[in-house]
């Protein structure tokens, strides 16, 4: 996010100013990151930016979803992302190619302390494989192929995965919200 914003723009993470953040109890993307955003910002005082992300897959009807991280401790299996993937395999398992429709979501939500909220969805389309491909990624990337490739987000260079991503889509549409919301704090605040 730094990278993106202006140079006279400081991003502090939750760990660094010590925010402890909220359990994550919304039904859908953008509940969990406002939940968090307006924790942030209550905790803080200031402009807080969240984000939460996942995998939604059409043949398991959107699921893993919000539980994306969490998805194989819901199936009493070890909460780690070869689990997570092997369980998604598995569910999958008798779905033809045609009928793993997937999406990465990231939702992103800017809140002031004001109360100003904004949030902004990212989305990348693709499919789910039969197998795991790829070592350059995390979660569920060695299982994605984005459409319009024919390699997992495990096997696209940063660059290539940083062009397409559903995080960097999200924080590039939430970009304008952040720096106007800081614009607005200074002049209230002087």
């Amino acid at each position: 996010m730094q990278s993106l914003l202006p140079d006279d723009f400081d991003v502090i993470t939750a760990s660094q100013a010590s925010i402890r953040m909220p359990e994550e109890t919304g039904a859908t993307f953008e509940e969990n990151a406002l939940l968090k955003a307006r924790e942030a910002a209550r905790q803080s005082g200031h402009l807080c930016v969240a984000d939460d992300s996942g995998l939604e897959i059409d043949a398991l009807d959107g699921r893993p979803g919000v539980r994306s991280a969490r998805f194989a401790a819901d199936y009493d299996r070890p909460e780690n992302d070869d689990e997570n993937n092997r369980l998604v395999l598995e569910l999958l398992e008798s779905t033809p190619d045609a009928q793993r429709a997937a999406r990465f979501v990231s939702a992103v939500a800017v809140v002031t302390p004001a109360g100003d909220e904004v949030v902004i969805r990212g989305e990348v389309e693709g499919r789910i494989g039969r197998e795991p491909r790829g070592e350059n990624g995390f979660g569920y990337d060695p299982l994605f192929t984005p459409a319009g490739s024919d390699r997992t987000m495990a096997e696209l260079t940063n660059d290539e995965k940083n062009a397409i991503s559903h995080r960097g889509r999200a924080f590039e549409g939430a970009l304008p919200h952040i720096i106007d919301a800081a614009n607005r704090d200074l002049n209230r605040n002087g």
